[in-house]
């Protein structure tokens, strides 16, 4: 069985400001793009958003999936094992926790490695979700980020 590749950005005009996330699945020679605005979030929280929403995407549980991201927040806070000592604190202090219990269950149902790439790079498949999350985040076309709203 391949390995799907997903590839995922997320924007910010201000932090706080309008954002958006950019998604490009590929999964052999399928690719699927993913992309949705929200009128005042966090590029961090957009960052997370793009991993949750490509995960959400999969039809399939068990998969063998890499996430490529700019993020150095979502791959630290997976890959040195953050998270998982946030989880026993409750989010004690910790910002974004409505994203990270909604990301917890789709990681656990997958084998997921995350890789970082450099940002606005050589990397044309992070730069394409550049492109989309920029595009999402200027369209006025937005959801309602309401966790960040909310004050979560």
């Amino acid at each position: 069985m391949a390995e799907l590749q997903i590839y995922t950005d997320g924007a910010s005009r201000g932090n706080p400001g309008p954002g958006g996330y950019g998604v490009v699945l590929l999964w052999g020679s399928v690719r699927k793009e993913l992309s949705q605005g929200y009128r005042k979030t966090t590029n961090n929280r957009m960052e997370l958003l793009a991993v949750i929403t490509a995960l959400e995407a999969l039809k399939k549980d068990g998969l063998a999936v890499t996430i490529f991201t700019d993020s150095k927040y979502v791959v630290d806070s997976i890959e040195k094992g953050w998270i998982w000592s946030w989880v026993k604190t409750g989010f004690k202090d910790k910002k974004n926790k409505d994203l990270w219990m909604r990301f917890i269950p789709l990681y656990r149902k997958h084998k997921v490695k995350m890789q970082w790439v450099k940002g606005h790079a050589s990397n044309p498949l992070n730069n394409r979700c550049d492109e989309l999350a920029t595009a999402a985040a200027d369209s006025g076309n937005w959801l309602i980020d309401q966790g960040f709203e909310s004050g979560n």
